[in-house]
């Protein structure tokens, strides 16, 4: 087994002491260690992690073993735990899931969100079903914390289905929870922030709340996308992916994503949203403003020459040239009318 990175150690180390010591009688004070242990842990590298939880939850099996019944399966003699989330045993991971209440920190809760992509179909019926009360009873923050981390993962899910999704969504409906998201999107100057907004978009959580992280989020990514999803109505995202034949003679073929798309509950006039894009900092979101100024310059009425010309003095050269592409497909426009 690898050595786990040293963000890990302590945790782990907590977490192989309280195995050793446990027994039947063990109550939560023994486990508080390991608990205190998890809210200093970065939410990164979960799957690592779950390895090597489950590595040392083995190891413990296997020194608590009898001679005399090896092939016996291992009766748990201890209480059940959040650690147990990682245990190689089906069985063991569906109980814990029934027994659990709210978790101590953040980690435990992304830990059990894995659950809803467990490969044993009861764990994740267990997961659809008692995730939500176990979340109802932990802090928001923590809620809010565990999603952010297990979100932008949510596309390499293989057996995370429309019941999943359905589950997660009623995590994410909580309003302290989605304010938790929204300050999180506003606020990240780095990550998979543009994952994360894609992800919470699917449903009309906050619709209400594009317009404000258009305008404020510290991403330039994160604003590109939101000033997109408002200037086209709607929010898209890659539902999946289907097997296309490029050359059925020779075999040869390729997975091309399949999009989905809703339409958002709230619209603003496509000149507004082109004035405040194009005044934005970032080249990537007036490139935005550009191509739907080249795309829809009908929507924009009498005010399109007059955004053009803004975008044809625009500093970036690329950007200028969209701008003046946009003028003369107006003054074409113009004099065929």
């Amino acid at each position: 087994m690898p050595s786990p990175p040293p963000s890990n150690a302590a945790f782990l180390q907590a977490a192989r002491h309280f195995l050793v010591a446990s027994n039947a009688t063990a109550t939560e004070q023994a486990f508080a260690p390991v608990a205190q242990a998890s809210t200093s842990m970065p939410l990164s590298s979960l799957d690592a992690l779950e390895k090597q939880v489950r590595h040392e939850l083995g190891q413990n099996a296997q020194q608590t073993r009898t001679w005399w019944r090896p092939r016996t399966r291992t009766r748990t003699q201890r209480h059940l735990t959040w650690l147990d989330l990682c245990n190689a045993d089906g069985y063991v991971r569906e109980r814990t899931l029934r027994c659990l209440q709210a978790a101590p920190s953040a980690l435990f809760l992304a830990l059990a969100l894995r659950r809803l992509n467990d490969w044993v179909p009861e764990v994740r019926a267990a997961a659809r079903e008692h995730l939500p009360r176990i979340a109802a009873a932990s802090a928001p923050q923590d809620v809010a914390q565990a999603l952010w981390a297990v979100l932008p993962t949510l596309d390499s899910w293989g057996r995370f289905g429309a019941a999943e999704r359905k589950t997660l969504e009623e995590l994410t409906a909580s309003e302290s929870v989605s304010r938790g998201l929204l300050e999180r999107i506003l606020d990240a100057p780095a990550g998979p922030v543009t994952s994360i907004l894609v992800q919470v978009t699917r449903t009309p959580l906050i619709d209400t709340w594009l317009k404000t992280v258009a305008h404020n989020a510290i991403q330039p990514a994160v604003r590109a996308r939101s000033f997109r999803f408002l200037m086209e109505g709607r929010a898209t995202w890659v539902a999946g992916r289907t097997w296309t034949w490029t050359d059925l003679k020779w075999c040869k073929g390729k997975f091309e994503p399949v999009t989905g798309e809703r339409r958002l509950e709230v619209t603003y006039p496509l000149q507004e949203l082109l004035e405040a894009a194009l005044r934005d900092a970032s080249p990537s979101v007036r490139r935005i403003a550009a191509e739907m100024l080249i795309k829809q310059p009908a929507a924009v009425g009498t005010q399109a020459a007059v955004l053009a010309a803004t975008l044809a003095s625009d500093r970036s050269p690329h950007l200028a040239a969209r701008g003046r592409f946009a003028m003369a497909r107006l003054s074409e426009a113009g004099a065929s009318t």
